[in-house]
């Protein structure tokens, strides 16, 4: 079971206490990497393939209608596939589930723990249960961090982990897009939410996923509401100002939902869903360099992704590796 620390802290924009996991910095280094050949598939008994791996794939979630939790992997095979779509029944509570930021995913002796930030009406929740191997869930909990999330409608978190045990570098960041347009920014750690800066102008905004995440920046790849493709550079340090790139001026309007992971060194998988016409696309993007970035089109997925929440799937920090820009 992942190992937990709990923590008060008030911030400048909301008073929250956050449940921190601490599996990735206690048992990251005793575990395999789960995105390799030969690793299981989350939720399954089946393992990865050589194949599968080399394709690349995205861990894509969502929360269903009546609050299971899904998982599908599409992979840039040629065609795209989705080997794996599964749901796990009763994960919350019809309806429950307003916005979800990644989830992670960590095998146990007993099967998996899985957990995250989710928000709940007007307020965020640190959400964690286990998953036994025959779908018996216990030890849920939701355990709750502060109020004042209704006008936000994006979230995510970023948590980097150096893989060089002996200078071990943990860092950890949540954003979230309100309404108006402004993005905000809170350090995470021991203390709990810390807020650590805000910057407005990202009205024309419609979705955005992470890239990339380092020691000293984080950074996501967002579409525009009149089709524009962006990359928007958060460095670490305070004041908070974001370095914003065009990586394509149009086209990219009716995607509804952009989910990315890792591909290859400085790569990154990127799963596009228009949920009006319920199709997705894979593309290959590679390490971006504003509009000279390379975006390869991997076709049309053979799979629907209509739940009114998505996130990602991650599995523990160490190993959810993103080297986008």
């Amino acid at each position: 079971m992942n190992r937990r620390l709990i923590a008060l802290a008030t911030g400048a924009v909301l008073a929250l206490a956050a449940l921190m996991p601490a599996a990735a910095q206690a048992q990251g280094s005793a575990k395999p990497d789960p995105t390799k050949p030969g690793a299981t598939v989350p939720g399954t008994n089946k393992k990865i393939t050589a194949a599968q791996a080399q394709a690349c794939f995205v861990w894509q979630g969502g929360v269903t209608a009546d609050g299971g939790h899904h998982f599908a992997d599409p992979t840039a095979t040629v065609p795209p596939q989705v080997p794996d779509n599964w749901t796990t029944a009763g994960a919350f509570k019809p309806g429950q589930i307003r916005l979800s930021a990644r989830q992670t995913i960590e095998p146990d002796i007993s099967g998996t723990d899985r957990y995250g930030y989710v928000v709940i009406g007007d307020a965020l929740y640190y959400s964690y249960y286990q998953v036994y191997g025959d779908g018996t869930i216990d030890n849920r909990s939701l355990s709750r961090v502060g109020g004042g999330w209704g006008n936000f409608t994006f979230l995510e978190t970023s948590d980097y982990e150096s893989p060089d045990w002996s200078k071990k570098i943990y860092r950890s960041a949540s954003y979230a897009l309100r309404n108006d347009g402004v993005l905000f920014r809170w350090n995470v750690g021991e203390k709990g939410w810390r807020a650590s800066g805000s910057y407005p102008g990202f009205s024309a905004v419609k979705t955005m996923t992470l890239i990339a995440k380092t020691p000293t920046y984080d950074t996501f790849l967002a579409n525009t509401r009149g089709g524009a493709l962006y990359t928007i550079r958060i460095p670490s340090a305070s004041p908070m100002k974001p370095i914003v790139k065009q990586v394509r001026t149009r086209t990219w309007q009716g995607f509804e939902t952009l989910s990315a992971m890792g591909c290859g060194q400085y790569g990154s998988l990127l799963l596009a869903v228009d949920k009006d016409t319920k199709k997705s696309y894979l593309y290959a993007v590679g390490h971006a360099n504003g509009l000279s970035t390379v975006i390869q089109s991997r076709g049309e997925v053979p799979a629907t992704f209509s739940d009114p929440v998505d996130f990602r799937w991650v599995t523990i920090p160490v190993y959810d590796t993103a080297n986008g820009e």
